[in-house]
């Protein structure tokens, strides 16, 4: 005889494998300690992290630009523009290649962790921490399991003068 699993173990077996159809799906990457996810949707491809061609006079941020597959794609570092410490690399450290803003451009994470589902229920709304801290770039903060999920709104991720400067060093 079967015995029904708990509501709330269901619901995240469905996440993890990607039964839920009330969500959206978020590529979900480590970055230190923390767990941060984007639309999938924006995700053009991974790319395991590869020597990038330094660009003089940019700011911290811009890692330097890349070819792939003919097109020269600025690379941001995901660390400095939160402001964490720089690591080196290691063999898991990946270039999420996204659609920003109708351009493409590569963010330097330290892991990619997985795709989940993850329900409009399980999202709230970022936190507010006054007008000192700037959370434009958090689309909310999803639930999943035990886990908290920082979403990212990766058109805001940098300010337009930031992008600006992104975009001239493949220009």
């Amino acid at each position: 005889m079967a015995t029904a699993m708990p509501e709330t173990a269901t619901k995240e077996l469905n996440q993890q494998i990607g039964l839920a159809t009330d969500g959206s799906q978020f590529l979900t990457f480590q970055l230190g300690d923390e767990l941060y996810g984007v639309d999938i949707l924006r995700v053009q491809e991974l790319k395991g992290y590869t020597t990038v061609t330094k660009i003089p006079n940019t700011p911290s941020y811009i890692k330097g630009v890349m070819n792939l597959r003919g097109t020269i794609v600025p690379i941001v570092e995901l660390r400095t523009t939160f402001g964490m410490a720089t690591i080196d690399y290691t063999i898991l450290s990946v270039i999420v290649v996204v659609v920003v803003r109708d351009r493409i451009m590569g963010l330097v994470v330290d892991s990619v962790s997985d795709v989940l589902n993850i329900s409009q229920e399980d999202i709230q709304a970022p936190p507010e921490f006054g007008t000192k801290v700037d959370v434009s770039f958090l689309n909310g903060i999803a639930k999943c399991g035990d886990k908290l999920v920082a979403l990212l709104n990766i058109d805001r991720l940098l300010s337009e003068n930031e992008m600006q400067k992104v975009m001239t060093v493949t220009a």
